[in-house]
C-alpha cells in the first residue's frame, strides 16, 4: 500500500509541475504584459523600467527558476495591477466561487446518478429514453449557451430571477443550475451505462435466480459494483469545480474566481493567472489522487497490479 500511495503521490507532484510549466510558458509568450499595462504609447524609458521592476527584462529561464524559488518559499507573486500578493487576490473570490460549485455539484450528484439509475432498471421504456434526452442535451448544450437562455427567460421574459450579480440567494439559481446540469447529464448517462453493465454479469443472474429478491439484489450487488467506475467520473468533477465556473461566472458576472482569471487573462497579469492555474491543477490532481486511492481500497486488484507494474 506504501508503494501504491508513493507512486500516486509522486504522479501528482509532476503533473502539478507540468502544469506549472505550460501555464508559465504560454503566459510569456502570450505578449508583453508592459505593453497591456503602459500602453504601447508609453515613453520607451518607463516600459523598460516597468520590465526590469518585475523581471520581464529577464530570459524566460531566470524567470522560470525565479518563479519556481518562490513558489517553494511560499510567494505566489504579486498583481501587476492591484500591487497585492495574487494569493490575498484569489482568496477573496475563493468563497463566492463555492457557493456556486458546492450547490451545482450536489446538483450533479442528486439528480445524475438517480437519473441513471432508473434509466438503467428500466431499460429501453419511455422514461429510460427520457432521461438519456435530457442527459444529451445536458452535456451537448455549451454552459453560455443554456445560461443566456436560463436568463432570456426566468429573468427578461418572466422577471423572476436575477440576470446577474450577487444580490441575494436568488441570485445563485441560474448560475447553480446552468453548472449542475451538464454535469447531471454526464453523470445519468455514465451511471446508466455502468449500471448495465454489472445487470448483465453472471453474478446477478445467479443472485436472481436464487430466488433473491430484486430490490435485494440491485442494492446489494448492483449499486455497490457500479459505483466502483462512477467514483472516477465524481472525483474529475470535484476536480473541475473551479475550472467549470469560468464560463457561468463571467454569463451571470458572478465575482469568483472564474471571473478574476478572466480579467488577469485580458490585463495579462501574470501572477494572479498563474495562482488560479496552480489552484485548479492542484484541486484536480488532489481529486485524482484521492479517486486513485478509493480505487485501490474498493478494488485491491489494482493497487496489485500497480505495485507488481514497478517492478
Amino acid at each position: 500500500m506504501l508503494r501504491y500511495l508513493a507512486l500516486r503521490l509522486a504522479r501528482a507532484a509532476l503533473t502539478i509541475v507540468l502544469v506549472v510549466t505550460f501555464a508559465f510558458v504560454v503566459l510569456r509568450l502570450s505578449g508583453d504584459p508592459a505593453l497591456i499595462i503602459m500602453s504601447p504609447e508609453a515613453p520607451v524609458e518607463a516600459i523598460e523600467a516597468f520590465r526590469h521592476a518585475w523581471g520581464l527584462d529577464q530570459p524566460i529561464w531566470v524567470q522560470y527558476l525565479d518563479y519556481f524559488r518562490a513558489i517553494a518559499h511560499g510567494d505566489l507573486g504579486v498583481s501587476f495591477r492591484d500591487g497585492r500578493p495574487a494569493i490575498e487576490l484569489v482568496s477573496e473570490r475563493i468563497p463566492a466561487t463555492l457557493a456556486l460549485t458546492i450547490p451545482a455539484l450536489m446538483l450533479k450528484l442528486g439528480v445524475g446518478i438517480p437519473a441513471g439509475i432508473h434509466a438503467a432498471l428500466h431499460r429501453n421504456s419511455t422514461s429510460d429514453r427520457l432521461v438519456m434526452a435530457g442527459a444529451v442535451a445536458g452535456f451537448t448544450v455549451p454552459s453560455f449557451v443554456l445560461g443566456l437562455l436560463l436568463v432570456l427567460l426566468f429573468s427578461v421574459q418572466l422577471g423572476w430571477l436575477p440576470s446577474g450579480g450577487q444580490e441575494s440567494w436568488r441570485s445563485m439559481i441560474l448560475p447553480v443550475i446552468t453548472l449542475g446540469f451538464g454535469g447531471a447529464g454526464v453523470l445519468a448517462r455514465f451511471t446508466r451505462s455502468a449500471m448495465l453493465e454489472v445487470l448483465g454479469q453472471p453474478y446477478i443472474r445467479t443472485a436472481s435466480a436464487k430466488g433473491v429478491p430484486w430490490r435485494q439484489v440491485v442494492r446489494g450487488h448492483a449499486l455497490p459494483n457500479a459505483a466502483i467506475p462512477t467514483v472516477t467520473v465524481v472525483g474529475f468533477m470535484v476536480g473541475s469545480l473551479i475550472a467549470g465556473a469560468v464560463v457561468v461566472e463571467s454569463v451571470f458576472s458572478w465575482p469568483g474566481v472564474g471571473r478574476l482569471l478572466v480579467v488577469a487573462v485580458s490585463n495579462r497579469d501574470l501572477a494572479v493567472v498563474q495562482c488560479i492555474l496552480l489552484l485548479v491543477a492542484s484541486t484536480m490532481v488532489a481529486s485524482n489522487l484521492v479517486v486513485d486511492l478509493l480505487y485501490g481500497v474498493l478494488d485491491p486488484r489494482l493497487r496489485a497490479g500497480a505495485t507488481a507494474g514497478a517492478h
